[in-house]
């Protein structure tokens, strides 16, 4: 049992790898819908309310114990929202570019299913990582290329929509996305610069980034480019008080304006799931992936060390979507003129003199 458990885990052929695929989709599909439930009893707790606490069914109510548990926590609120998407009426405006605005929901989504490929999530005892593509040496680079490409889906969906407010939408996700991708691609060169080291074969590699954080996490070395990589995270997934693409303040929901039913559920479950996926790039960055703690990477030994890494991995991601619910019910949202400044007159230049002092330092020291 426990060798199928690591071949499930690890193995390289194709059959365990389509399996591999198959549940972190569904693990990512998951979290992204339970981070849903977490923004509403979040948003809740902070702001002195209730929140959902009830959700009934009679077959969960036969269910000992944790029926109960399931049914007064609210916690079955994502399968019943999912399913009211379902089965709600889908409409499709008669002045949209039909075939355009039915694609958009579907690339939206599409990029933060394709990242998790390179994603690893923790180590075997045998030394193998638990990752769908665990040998690729440019994880950084692909995940930077496949999750920008989400951008396109709300290109899509604010010109096929027609309408002046998604529209204009649109322009503003495309013009956030380049101004924040220049500094976010600036601050982890010195992460890169830092992993690189005798016997590293590609300090581009994931798995070679954690296992170079045995000693400190890199928050702890880096922290101004750690700081500059998470506003840009917040602005690469649209997330307040960067949410410039869906203001609704301003324009009325944005680029899924002219959106519902199923089709706005995919836009609400991709911002979600990107979420999940710059959650985790900070987390092997910056926090140390599936190390426990700075300077005590491990705990214990063989699976025990493994469930240990697994459970810090996840630990930290369920703390970071919090802090994302807590900054969007805390800072107040920017006019699109405040995030265009903070993009390039300060994050910019922040994240080029970080870059220069530390050639500076590797160049002193080397």
């Amino acid at each position: 049992m426990e060798s199928f458990l690591f071949d499930l885990l690890a193995s390289p052929s194709w059959p365990f790898a389509a399996a591999r695929g198959v549940i972190v989709i569904g693990v990512l599909m998951t979290i992204a819908g339970y981070s849903v439930l977490l923004e509403r009893k979040a948003s809740a707790w902070i702001q002195g309310r209730i929140g959902p606490n009830r959700t009934s069914h009679p077959l969960i109510a036969w269910i000992p114990l944790l029926g109960t548990f399931l049914m007064k926590g609210g916690f079955i609120q994502p399968a019943a929202d999912g399913l009211k998407f379902l089965f709600k009426e889908d409409p499709l405006p008669g002045h949209v570019r039909k075939g355009y605005y039915v694609l958009a929901p579907v690339v939206a989504l599409a990029p933060a299913l394709a990242t998790v490929v390179m994603l690893p999530f923790g180590r075997l005892p045998d030394g193998n990582v638990i990752a769908l593509c665990p040998g690729a040496d440019v994880g950084v680079l692909f995940m930077f290329a496949t999750s920008s490409l989400g951008v396109y889906g709300i290109a899509l969906a604010g010109w096929s929509a027609n309408s002046k407010y998604p529209f204009l939408g649109a322009v503003r996700g495309s013009a956030q996305l380049i101004s924040y991708e220049l500094a976010m691609g600036l601050s982890v060169l010195t992460v890169f610069l830092a992993t690189a080291a005798p016997g590293v074969n590609s300090p581009l590699s994931l798995v070679a980034i954690v296992d170079a954080q045995r000693g400190a996490w890199n928050v702890l070395c880096h922290p101004l480019a750690a700081l500059i990589f998470l506003i840009c995270v917040f602005a690469e997934t649209n997330r307040h008080p960067f949410d410039m693409p869906e203001s609704e303040t301003d324009l009325v929901g944005g680029f899924h304006t002219e959106y519902g039913s199923f089709k706005f559920g995919l836009f609400f479950v991709a911002e979600y799931g990107h979420m999940v996926i710059g959650s985790s790039l900070f987390i092997l960055m910056f926090l140390g992936g599936w190390h426990v703690l700075p300077w005590l990477p491990t705990v214990g030994t063989g699976v025990v060390a493994t469930l240990a890494g697994l459970t810090a991995f996840f630990l930290k991601l369920a703390i970071f979507l919090f802090f994302f619910v807590w900054v969007r019910w805390t800072v107040p949202r920017f006019r699109y003129d405040q995030v265009m400044r903070i993009g390039w007159r300060v994050l910019l230049p922040a994240a080029i003199v970080n870059l220069l002092a530390y050639f500076a330092w590797y160049a002193f020291n080397q």
